[in-house]
């Protein structure tokens, strides 16, 4: 169950683009779903939200910075990890 105060992930996906000028593939392959994504409860196709910001996190080690490490601790948050 997700936390009413986590802003929507369609939010955070937009922050990230913004400060991450050159997205993976591996990593782009889950903010392009986040982007579409109201809160870690809905489902993307046969994903859940979760698992879409979990495998994110994965594959967003090379997104370094400030902002870097508070966004992933927000999503580590919502996701419980």
């Amino acid at each position: 169950m997700s936390d009413q105060t986590n802003r929507p992930l369609y939010k955070i996906a937009a922050e990230i683009r913004r400060d991450w000028v050159k997205v993976p593939p591996s990593a782009d392959a889950y903010l392009i779903p986040m982007a579409q994504l109201n809160s870690v409860d809905d489902d993307y196709g046969f994903d859940s939200g979760r698992s879409v910001v979990r495998y994110f996190l994965i594959n967003a080690s090379t997104w370094k910075g400030e902002k870097a490490r508070a966004i992933k601790s927000e999503l580590k948050s919502m996701v419980g990890a």
